[in-house]
């Protein structure tokens, strides 16, 4: 095994491929196992499902590799990320398991961890994790059990009921979503039964769509990346607002009652102008990414919010939330994150929030956006790649970038970074004036594609 295992949002990969295999899986779960078996006593791990036809076999692979290490299984079913995490805690579990390649489509899978206070686990348990899954067998064999001490696996089927009262709980007691009408695409994925579920016992009215997964279609022109759907919905219903899952139901976009988008950035911005005048933004500062929207930044930092700025990923994110001791971080993309809820991105407590300001402020979503921030313009072209080298490696790509820079000045600026997830470059350009930045955009693309572009 030459190849790393481990990206930015655990293992990540083409469904029966290196590292997306079988076999891998099964070392996985053994690693998790010696791991946990390194501290002595019994242990359990609860292992949770997006809705792709290959996560039945990396489910099984996990139990059977988890079992052979003594530890006991406790198996959800299709449930969305934030819901795992919260089980994991729920039942004093001491990991917790997703398999799930987000908001990729289906040919894709993943397998992510929980440590057991619902966090992602540390680095260090990766790096373990992956020289054990590179050593084999020799390094499991001196830790597998007797046949009587091996682990059990149990289905448990009250896990979406007790993700659905603890997502609830997190709306006032006293408030209800009577007379709202919410237009809802699960994108079919992980919330396809739970999402529906809490908004219509909340009392709303929900018009719902791509909530009928088989296997093949997870975000399969749906979901968070195609809000157009929702946005002809929200028109063809009157809705008052239009909520976008992503396949594991971790993120969320938004669409208003004009049927505008609301990203990330500005349901980020909704909730921390609420928390920061209710007092509950914790040390008054606020968690995004270095794709967050200049305007955005502006407006945060003019009402006296500290801005701090984190590497993309939710994990990155939470990461800085915990060192600067804040509650509040997210990204464009939706990962909208409370750690006085929960302890990542929950796609269905975002959307709760903006609709508890939304009442609490007599006020629409379009309202509540309008006054969010002023909004640079921004462009965002991905390269798709061949390899990844450094990028001060990359023949002109400097000087070009620092010409771009120029061209923009002060007010603007240029980032350009590889995704953690696929062969791709993402080239962003931010400033005043739509065509200057769109035609910057495009020169640095070219360079990249030149140099390293996918045949």
């Amino acid at each position: 095994m030459k190849k790393r295992l481990f990206g930015t949002d655990g293992v990540r990969g083409r469904a029966n491929l290196f590292p997306m295999t079988p076999e891998i899986a099964l070392s996985l779960g053994r690693a998790v196992g010696k791991i946990l078996r390194q501290n002595g006593g019994k242990h359990r791990v609860v292992i949770g499902k997006d809705t792709r036809l290959s996560c039945y076999m990396y489910e099984n692979a996990l139990i059977g590799g988890l079992c052979s290490m003594g530890v006991d299984t406790l198996v959800l079913g299709p449930l969305p990320t934030p819901g795992v995490a919260f089980i994991t805690k729920a039942y004093r579990a001491d990991a917790g398991i997703v398999i799930s390649a987000s908001h990729n489509p289906y040919f894709d899978n993943g397998i992510k961890f929980f440590s057991q206070d619902g966090y992602k686990i540390p680095d260090g348990w990766e790096k373990e994790m992956e020289a054990l899954v590179k050593e084999g067998a020799p390094a499991f064999d001196p830790y597998l059990p007797e046949d009587c001490a091996v682990g059990k696996n149990t289905r448990v089927d009250d896990a979406a009921g007790r993700y659905i009262e603890f997502v609830k709980g997190t709306f006032p007691r006293k408030m209800s979503l009577k007379g709202m009408k919410i237009a809802l695409d699960c994108a079919n994925g992980a919330g396809y039964r739970v999402a529906p579920l809490i908004f219509k016992e909340l009392d709303a009215e929900v018009e719902v769509i791509h909530n009928q997964p088989d296997g093949l279609n997870i975000n399969s022109n749906c979901g968070a990346l195609y809000p157009e759907h929702i946005q002809k919905l929200v028109g063809e219903t009157s809705s008052h607002i239009g909520i976008c899952l992503d396949g594991d139901a971790d993120r969320v976009i938004l669409v208003d009652e004009k049927g505008q988008i609301v990203d990330g950035d500005t349901i980020l911005a909704i909730c921390a102008k609420d928390m920061m005048q209710k007092g509950l933004l914790q040390n008054k500062t606020l968690v995004a990414t270095v794709m967050s929207n200049y305007g955005f930044i502006q407006e945060m930092e003019s009402m006296g919010i500290a801005i701090v700025r984190a590497k993309v990923g939710d994990r990155h994110v939470i990461q800085e939330m915990l060192r600067t001791e804040s509650n509040l971080g997210g990204e464009p993309s939706g990962h909208i994150i409370f750690l006085d809820y929960n302890t990542t991105g929950d796609s269905l407590v975002a959307a709760l929030q903006v609709l508890r300001i939304m009442i609490e402020t007599n006020s629409t979503l379009s309202e509540l956006s309008s006054a969010a921030f002023i909004r640079y313009p921004q462009v965002l072209v991905n390269v798709k790649v061949s390899s990844k080298p450094d990028l001060e490696s990359i023949e002109g790509l400097s000087q070009a970038i620092k010409s771009a820079e120029k061209s923009l000045g002060a007010k603007g600026r240029v980032l350009i970074r590889y995704s953690g997830t696929e062969n791709i470059c993402r080239v962003m350009v931010e400033g005043a004036e739509k065509p200057m930045i769109e035609n910057l955009a495009n020169k640095l693309a070219v360079c990249l594609k030149e140099q390293i572009g996918a045949k």
